[in-house]
């Protein structure tokens, strides 16, 4: 069995029109002015670049910014006047900024307005937030909407510090992935010492409390969730040491938790010093944690050592999912770890049996396609099967030494897979000829599906679950022998999983009078339920689908329960109706996915048909 891989060089990000190879942004300065009433930041950005080529231009990333001033300096005091241009624009990566520099520049300052249209941004009116008190304003960066609101050098492969002054309404607390310096007058001060990239730059407005939670961490959320919050992620301390005696320090100085809104569309964002988290993991049990220990992981994967291009956007999630398990066992047990593990690996065969044979390869070619089409399961689940398998074949006392050496060669670096497998092979593989010969890497990483060599599913997980389930289907058992009160959310997930293919609703009546599961709380496990729902025309449980549905804006859980109505013209008139209701609050990458998805725009052309022909009668 070969273990030789074979890529393409990447010399460049298609996913930018910068050159950093020429020119490369250093430091970025922002002093921005937050209007709600506009939807609109008007910003101050001062580029320091280091020049790597005298007579090439300044190259950074646009969409959708009103350019009002660019000017230049050889001492970031002193500022001139200079040529810029603006080149077309491409409805995936926006336009190039191009600004001349004349001998001896150093410094960039760009003046500048954001659209109320921004991917990056989403303003929330008070309506639309927890406590419905104040207006809100968070970003969301990655992977290529960091441009949307500011004018950089937008790829992975380009770190910088960052500082930043942000003036806000005075009743209002703005917090970025920073150190926060000082406040005074409405004027918030950060700075973030250590070289990051754009998508990894963050900034919240909104009405917001902290509590500490150990010496290193602590949660912000608004007023009415922070009892709550401190509670579910008490343990984020815990993880951390935990992780630290895995894989090294932790470099990060604090890792705060920061609650967003319900219209957030992930389970969570790594933003170093200030992790996002979305509301649907306040399960009030600390059974959804894993968002928690997977967020806190990039800060060795990811955040720490980055993946230089989205193609290799494995390196990001497959290496944080692997240590995410870690984290887990550690802290909370063998078998919770395991449990995570076979859902996850469920969810990946899913995937790979439904999706095209390119979308299966853990190092694909994006080139002219969107890059927010990685968050699928490949990335993320077949890139941590892949660290399993060599956790398996070289031993984990060899393998955890391999990746402490992995996160500190490569510290505060951006990498890509061929930089990653001659690392692997120099480092890991060759330290056992023999064992590196059962490593099909080449496979791993170019070729569709699953290798031969995968290892095999965990079934031992849950295997009292998978009993019960198989005995309910066949009537062995009834609804009220199932200890479902005893089970963890993993274990009621797996059952419900197991029931998708093999229910009327007449059954799930039986199952919902016994153990209430149409007024389930958790988020994960209401999702599963009201996906049973549709799939066996359970009425009951359908009449809480809208409300499902309108409450949260998390695309992994929203983009199942829509695709799934869909299937039939019936299902896809309601889906419609709820989606032209949830809208509003969704976000902008969750309205690119469901318009997509739902043919949205059609809809509204058929509308607007009828309504003007409705006009002329």
């Amino acid at each position: 069995m070969s273990n030789q891989i074979h890529l393409p060089t990447m010399n460049k990000d298609v996913h930018s029109f910068s050159n950093p190879e020429q020119t490369r942004v250093k430091h970025l300065d922002l002093e921005m002015d937050v209007s709600f009433e506009n939807h609109c930041l008007a910003v101050t950005a001062i580029l320091e670049i280091c020049r790597l080529d005298a007579g090439a231009p300044l190259v950074v990333d646009t969409r959708d910014l009103t350019i009002t001033m660019v000017q230049v300096s050889t001492n970031g005091t002193n500022y001139s006047d200079t040529h810029f241009a603006i080149g077309p624009r491409d409805n995936v990566l926006g336009a190039a900024l191009s600004i001349f520099l004349p001998g001896g520049t150093t410094h960039v300052l760009i003046k500048y307005n954001t659209s109320p249209h921004s991917t990056g941004l989403q303003w929330l009116e008070p309506s639309q937030t927890t406590d419905k008190q104040a207006p809100f304003l968070y970003t969301r960066s990655q992977t290529i909407h960091a441009r949307s609101w500011i004018p950089i050098q937008d790829s992975p492969g380009i770190r910088f510090t960052y500082s930043a002054r942000v003036k806000t309404p005075q009743k209002l607390s703005a917090v970025m992935s920073a150190n926060k310096l000082e406040v005074s007058n409405g004027e918030h001060k950060f700075e973030m010492p250590e070289a990051i990239p754009s998508y990894l730059v963050a900034l919240v407005v909104g009405d917001l409390s902290f509590r500490a939670t150990g010496p290193r961490t602590g949660v912000y959320a608004e007023p009415s969730l922070l009892d709550r919050a401190a509670s579910e992620f008490a343990d984020t301390e815990e993880m951390i040491c935990s992780a630290e005696r895995l894989y090294g320090p932790y470099r990060w100085g604090r890792c705060d938790l920061l609650i967003l809104p319900s219209s957030f569309p992930a389970g969570g964002m790594e933003n170093p010093r200030l992790t996002f988290v979305t509301p649907t993991v306040l399960a009030g049990d600390k059974s959804l944690v894993s968002v928690i220990a997977h967020e806190l992981a990039h800060s060795w994967s990811g955040n720490l050592v980055t993946n230089a291009t989205w193609s290799d956007f494995w390196l990001n999630e497959g290496v944080t999912v692997y240590v995410q398990r870690r984290i887990l066992e550690d802290v909370y047990g063998k078998h919770r770890a395991e449990m995570e593990e076979a859902l996850g690996r469920q969810d990946l065969e899913a995937e790979i049996g439904s999706a095209s044979e390119m979308d299966t390869v853990l190092y694909p070619n994006l080139e002219g396609q969107n890059p927010d089409k990685q968050f699928r399961k490949v990335p993320y689940e077949k890139g941590a099967l892949f660290l399993k398998h060599l956790e398996l074949t070289f031993g984990r006392e060899r393998f955890d030494q391999f990746l402490r050496e992995y996160f500190n060669h490569f510290a505060f670096q951006s990498i890509t897979t061929a930089a990653f497998a001659s690392y692997a092979m120099e480092h890991l593989l060759s330290t056992d000829p023999i064992l590196s010969q059962t490593v099909p890497f080449d496979a791993w990483i170019n070729q569709p599906g699953l290798p031969a060599s995968a290892p095999p599913p965990i079934t031992h997980a849950f295997t009292e679950v998978t009993t019960i389930a198989g005995q309910w289907i066949d009537h062995s058992v009834s609804a009220s022998d199932i200890p479902m009160k005893l089970w963890t959310t993993q274990e009621k997930l797996h059952f419900l999983r197991s029931l998708s293919e093999n229910l009327n609703a007449l059954r799930m009546e039986e199952l919902d009078k016994e153990h209430s599961l149409t007024f389930e709380t958790n988020a994960e496990i209401q999702h599963q339920w009201l996906l049973l729902a549709i799939k066996n025309s359970y009425q009951l449980a359908l009449t809480n689908l809208e409300t499902y549905l309108t409450s949260i804006g998390r695309l992994k859980l929203i983009r199942p329960l829509y695709k799934e109505l869909i299937k039939t013209a019936a299902g896809r008139k309601q889906a419609l109706m709820i989606y032209e209701r949830a809208r509003p609050n969704y976000h902008p990458l969750a309205l690119a996915v469901i318009d997509e998805m739902s043919g949205w725009r059609q809809f509204q052309t058929q509308q607007g048909q009828v309504q003007s022909a409705a006009g002329q009668l």
